[in-house]
């Protein structure tokens, strides 16, 4: 039997750095974690943890065309990973931080294996979230990302002791900052020039 999460219990506000080194610590040694973002709970791993990608795709069921999402710390940090035209740039740039996944041309920097095999996409996003930004500045790189939304549940949990009930066994760290939502973020595809509202969600649609 694979051994229990460890849990780590964040202020929402104010994270505590030991706890956030620590969960920086297993992403850096190619675990997987499941974390608070603005929009509900998330699964996480570091772009070069090829097994981190495949333990998410066996969690949530889903095939090679699943998008994941990079969540970057700030703007600069996206545009390594995704080609960004001007305005592209000034509609994504208003909508972040915030509950929004732009899906966007990935660049050379983003491992083939977790882009979209046939587009060459990938999702990103800058997340309002203390403890979802301050994992992601601490790891200094995109953290590789996917809705905890499990097969044949209609909604994400929003609780770390309920993640903790579901898949204790299957991620190597929780974090609980309290409770989070239960809706995942609003899809935008931008990779065409076009605008597509992909799926609608935490984010309002109708800004744009």
């Amino acid at each position: 039997m694979a051994p229990s999460a460890r849990y780590l219990d964040i202020h929402p506000v104010d994270p505590q750095a030991r706890n956030i080194d620590q969960a920086v610590r297993v992403l850096r040694d190619g675990g997987l974690i499941a974390y608070p973002t603005d929009s509900c709970y998330a699964l996480g791993c570091t772009l070069d943890s090829p097994e981190g990608l495949e333990r998410i795709r066996r969690i949530r069921q889903v095939g090679k065309d699943h998008h994941f999402t990079l969540v970057c710390a700030d703007f600069a940090q996206l545009g390594q990973f995704v080609i960004v035209s001007n305005p592209v740039f000034r509609l994504v740039k208003n909508a972040t931080p915030g509950p929004y996944t732009f899906i966007l041309p990935a660049t050379k920097e983003v491992p083939r294996r977790m882009s979209h095999p046939k587009k060459h996409t990938v999702g990103v996003r800058i997340p309002d979230h203390r403890v979802a930004h301050a994992l992601v500045e601490a790891l200094g790189e995109p953290i590789v990302s996917s809705t905890l939304l499990l097969p044949g549940q209609e909604d994400p949990p929003a609780e770390g002791w309920v993640v903790q009930d579901l898949l204790d066994n299957q991620v190597d760290a929780i974090i609980d900052s309290g409770e989070v939502g239960i809706e995942p973020t609003t899809v935008v595809d931008l990779s065409s020039g076009e605008l597509v509202i992909a799926r609608e969600g935490a984010g309002d649609v109708s800004r744009f």
